[in-house]
């Protein structure tokens, strides 16, 4: 489809770089987001190692970088000593970047103590994101905010808050389907919502009863609904599959806990396969809004 790219977070398909990009490009797919590199969150590495270890690599496969899938924004807002090492990890992050061609870095908008009610922490949350995109600013990165559960921005009132209220160039959304139905948000009155400021996309259905992830397509995500209006309205950029169908070695650094309770672990028998399967549904989703255009 014209002007649309897929990618996706290739760690789900194993934690080895070299077996991510021999997939994907199996796949014929030509970007990935990266997240897990050799069994190390990206964060972890230098500017140094990532020109010297993983650009050749990428080179090599042709395969681009569609964004740092990084964790920056998953620590507690009440952590001012993690918060500082985070932006030490962020201007690192967004060097990497800019060697790696890449102008987007996913972030995130902070835990909040679960007994606590989240919109008490607004201003503390706006302030510290708008020092996170003034660095992004300096390198000409744009900052991809996820919404998920258990941050601040888990629910679309609370993103669109954030969004408009750092108010930059370089701080913009994705939109994740699953994250909003695991947050009992309704993704229609989401998207609707957040139109404006939404940047990037990412793949990843689920279910309202038990919150677990499903392929593609045949969850309460409404991803075709929604990506169709999307395409209408002139999206382009990127779809990043984010497939959640099996366990992988970087879950364990994805959440605050129950990780593994939203996903089935028998929809595919490996990582490769469940990443396989959630690109061949969106392509399926894909052709299905082309032909819906072209009737």
């Amino acid at each position: 489809m014209k002007n649309i790219a897929i990618s996706g977070f290739s760690d789900e398909i194993s934690s080895e770089l070299d077996t991510q990009l021999k997939t994907v490009s199996e796949l014929g797919m030509r970007y990935i987001s990266l997240r897990g590199v050799d069994g190390e969150n990206i964060s972890k590495y230098s500017v140094e190692s990532i020109q010297k270890d993983v650009l050749p690599r990428l080179e090599k496969w042709n395969i681009g970088v569609s964004s740092i899938g990084s964790p920056i924004g998953k620590i507690y807002i009440n952590d001012d000593a993690a918060f500082e090492a985070q932006l030490e990890t962020l201007n690192t992050l967004c060097q990497i970047s800019n060697a790696l061609d890449c102008k987007y870095i996913r972030i995130f908008s902070f835990y909040i103590p679960k007994e606590d009610n989240f919109d008490d922490y607004e201003k503390e949350v706006i302030a510290k994101l708008k020092q996170f995109a003034k660095i992004a600013e300096q390198y000409n990165v744009i900052l991809l905010h996820e919404n998920e559960k258990d941050i601040f921005g888990d629910i679309a009132r609370r993103c669109n808050v954030i969004l408009n209220e750092v108010g930059s160039e370089h701080f913009k959304a994705i939109f994740d389907f699953a994250n909003f139905v695991q947050c009992d948000e309704d993704p229609q009155a989401c998207y609707k919502l957040l139109t404006p400021h939404i940047e990037y996309i990412h793949i990843k259905d689920a279910v309202y009863e038990d919150s677990v992830n499903v392929l593609c397509g045949t969850g309460d995500g409404q991803i075709e609904s929604i990506l169709k209006q999307a395409i209408d309205r002139g999206y382009e950029g990127f779809l990043t599959l984010e497939p959640h169908l099996v366990v992988f070695d970087s879950l364990k650094d994805l959440e605050l806990e129950h990780s593994t309770e939203t996903i089935q672990n028998t929809v595919a028998k490996d990582g490769a396969e469940g990443y396989k399967m959630q690109y061949e549904a969106l392509l399926k989703i894909l052709s299905n809004i082309e032909q819906e255009e072209n009737a």
